[in-house]
């Protein structure tokens, strides 16, 4: 049996246990940093699936990676959204319900501390359809919950196979 890219990773360092000679800087410690581990480990797995793959700039808003197959046959936007520290849910952002597309996709990233990372490659239109949204009183919250439906996605990488 195959492993991935990402199973192979045998411990992905979580947030503050790598710093930086005189501790002036911890790496991993904000929420950019823990969202370009995703994006990379993510480039990286799509990568050992025969897939080209582009890191978008880090402001373009709706997708982290531009992806197309080794014949530029098929194209997909991918939205990558890291957690490290909570495990049951993924924020969003207020367009996730009409960013919806075949070809956009989002891989929701969980990095625990002494685990693999496990990801699941779940298509926009589910994403839209199961997102939450929870009034707050100073914000909005947009989230997506872990539950029976998002498991389904588990390392569903053959969403970036086929027709």
């Amino acid at each position: 049996m195959n492993k991935s890219i990402l199973e192979m990773t045998l411990v992905v360092p979580a947030e503050g246990d790598l710093r930086l000679c005189k501790g002036a800087l911890s790496l991993g410690s904000n929420r950019h940093q823990s969202g370009m581990r995703g994006v990379f480990l993510v480039a990286a797995e799509l990568t050992a699936h025969g897939l080209i793959v582009s890191p978008t700039s880090r402001g373009a808003f709706g997708a982290d990676l531009l992806v197309t197959d080794s014949g530029c046959n098929r194209a997909w936007s991918v939205q990558v959204k890291t957690n490290t520290t909570t495990f049951g849910f993924w924020l969003l952002n207020e367009k996730a319900r009409s960013l919806v597309s075949p070809s956009h996709v989002y891989v929701l990233v969980n990095l625990r501390k002494d685990k693999p990372p496990e990801c699941f490659v779940v298509p926009s239109r589910v994403v839209a359809e199961r997102m939450v949204v929870e009034p707050a009183a100073r914000s909005t919250f947009y989230s997506l919950y872990n539950d029976e439906i998002v498991q389904q996605y588990r390392e569903k990488w053959s969403l970036f196979e086929g027709e």
